[in-house]
Protein backbone atom coordinates (compact mmCIF):
# COMPACT_ATOMS: atom_id res chain seq x y z
CA UNK A 1 0.00 0.00 0.00
CA UNK A 2 0.96 3.61 -0.28
CA UNK A 3 -0.10 7.05 0.89
CA UNK A 4 -0.85 10.17 -1.14
CA UNK A 5 0.70 13.31 0.36
CA UNK A 6 -0.67 16.73 -0.56
CA UNK A 7 -0.75 20.10 1.16
CA UNK A 8 -3.92 18.87 2.89
CA UNK A 9 -2.13 15.91 4.50
CA UNK A 10 -2.24 12.14 4.01
CA UNK A 11 -4.83 10.08 2.15
CA UNK A 12 -4.78 6.39 1.23
CA UNK A 13 -3.69 5.79 -2.37
CA UNK A 14 -6.41 4.16 -4.46
CA UNK A 15 -5.79 0.76 -5.99
CA UNK A 16 -5.19 1.36 -9.68
CA UNK A 17 -3.18 0.11 -12.62
CA UNK A 18 -1.34 2.94 -14.35
CA UNK A 19 0.57 2.09 -17.52
CA UNK A 20 4.23 2.86 -18.00
CA UNK A 21 5.19 5.14 -20.87
CA UNK A 22 6.04 2.16 -23.09
CA UNK A 23 2.53 0.72 -22.48
CA UNK A 24 0.62 4.00 -22.97
CA UNK A 25 -2.44 3.63 -25.20
CA UNK A 26 -4.49 6.31 -26.94
CA UNK A 27 -7.35 5.95 -24.45
CA UNK A 28 -5.24 6.06 -21.26
CA UNK A 29 -5.71 9.05 -18.96
CA UNK A 30 -2.75 8.35 -16.66
CA UNK A 31 0.87 7.31 -17.09
CA UNK A 32 3.85 6.37 -14.96
CA UNK A 33 7.21 7.81 -16.00
CA UNK A 34 10.64 6.60 -15.00
CA UNK A 35 13.18 9.21 -13.97
CA UNK A 36 15.01 8.40 -17.21
CA UNK A 37 12.03 8.89 -19.56
CA UNK A 38 11.86 11.84 -21.94
CA UNK A 39 8.69 13.81 -21.14
CA UNK A 40 8.70 15.50 -24.53
CA UNK A 41 7.35 12.28 -26.10
CA UNK A 42 4.05 13.14 -24.38
CA UNK A 43 3.65 16.42 -26.28
CA UNK A 44 0.29 16.38 -28.01
CA UNK A 45 -1.08 13.94 -25.41
CA UNK A 46 -0.83 16.07 -22.27
CA UNK A 47 -4.36 17.48 -22.58
CA UNK A 48 -5.98 14.06 -22.20
CA UNK A 49 -3.83 12.93 -19.28
CA UNK A 50 -5.27 13.63 -15.85
CA UNK A 51 -2.49 11.99 -13.82
CA UNK A 52 1.23 11.58 -14.31
CA UNK A 53 3.35 9.88 -11.68
CA UNK A 54 7.12 10.28 -11.91
CA UNK A 55 9.27 7.61 -10.27
CA UNK A 56 11.80 8.53 -7.62
CA UNK A 57 13.71 5.24 -7.19
CA UNK A 58 15.53 6.63 -4.14
CA UNK A 59 15.29 9.85 -2.17
CA UNK A 60 18.86 10.62 -3.24
CA UNK A 61 18.04 10.45 -6.98
CA UNK A 62 16.91 13.93 -8.04
CA UNK A 63 16.47 13.38 -11.79
CA UNK A 64 12.69 13.21 -11.40
CA UNK A 65 12.59 16.80 -10.13
CA UNK A 66 13.71 17.86 -13.62
CA UNK A 67 11.04 15.73 -15.28
CA UNK A 68 8.34 17.34 -13.17
CA UNK A 69 9.52 20.81 -14.14
CA UNK A 70 9.76 19.87 -17.82
CA UNK A 71 6.21 18.51 -17.81
CA UNK A 72 4.89 21.78 -16.42
CA UNK A 73 6.94 23.74 -18.96
CA UNK A 74 5.41 21.59 -21.73
CA UNK A 75 1.99 22.73 -20.51
CA UNK A 76 0.80 19.78 -18.44
CA UNK A 77 -2.09 20.94 -16.21
CA UNK A 78 -3.22 17.66 -14.62
CA UNK A 79 -2.21 16.04 -11.34
CA UNK A 80 1.53 15.42 -11.07
CA UNK A 81 2.73 13.08 -8.32
CA UNK A 82 6.18 11.95 -7.24
CA UNK A 83 6.14 8.18 -6.83
CA UNK A 84 8.45 6.40 -4.44
CA UNK A 85 10.57 6.96 -1.37
CA UNK A 86 10.76 10.76 -1.30
CA UNK A 87 11.07 12.28 2.16
CA UNK A 88 9.37 15.18 3.89
CA UNK A 89 12.48 17.35 3.55
CA UNK A 90 12.02 17.20 -0.24
CA UNK A 91 8.36 18.20 -0.24
CA UNK A 92 8.93 21.94 -0.63
CA UNK A 93 11.16 21.34 -3.64
CA UNK A 94 8.60 18.95 -5.14
CA UNK A 95 5.96 21.65 -4.90
CA UNK A 96 8.30 24.35 -6.18
CA UNK A 97 9.08 22.48 -9.43
CA UNK A 98 5.42 21.67 -10.12
CA UNK A 99 4.45 18.45 -8.36
CA UNK A 100 1.04 18.44 -6.65
CA UNK A 101 2.13 15.87 -4.09
CA UNK A 102 3.72 12.48 -3.66
CA UNK A 103 2.70 8.85 -3.44
CA UNK A 104 4.96 7.37 -0.79
CA UNK A 105 5.32 3.89 0.73
CA UNK A 106 3.52 3.22 4.02
CA UNK A 107 6.89 2.75 5.76
CA UNK A 108 7.93 6.33 5.04
CA UNK A 109 4.51 7.64 6.07
CA UNK A 110 4.91 5.81 9.40
CA UNK A 111 8.38 7.30 9.99
CA UNK A 112 7.48 10.79 8.81
CA UNK A 113 3.92 11.64 9.88
CA UNK A 114 1.68 14.10 8.05
CA UNK A 115 2.69 16.96 10.35
CA UNK A 116 6.25 16.84 9.00
CA UNK A 117 4.97 17.10 5.44
CA UNK A 118 2.42 19.80 6.22
CA UNK A 119 5.13 21.89 7.88
CA UNK A 120 6.66 22.12 4.39
CA UNK A 121 3.32 22.66 2.62
CA UNK A 122 3.92 26.42 2.60
CA UNK A 123 6.63 25.68 0.07
CA UNK A 124 7.03 29.27 -1.05
CA UNK A 125 8.20 30.26 2.43
CA UNK A 126 10.59 27.35 2.92
CA UNK A 127 13.49 28.12 0.66
CA UNK A 128 16.83 29.67 1.36
CA UNK A 129 16.10 32.89 -0.56
CA UNK A 130 13.15 33.71 1.71
CA UNK A 131 15.35 33.17 4.76
CA UNK A 132 18.08 35.41 3.32
CA UNK A 133 15.61 38.19 2.56
CA UNK A 134 14.11 38.10 6.08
Amino acid sequence: MSVIVTDAGFAPAPERRIPALAELTADATAVDLLQTDDPSVLEGQLDRLTLIRVAFPAFSDGRAFTLGRKLRMLGYKGQLLALGPVIADQYAMLRRVGFDGAEIPDEIAARQPAEQWQFRADWQAHHYQARLRA
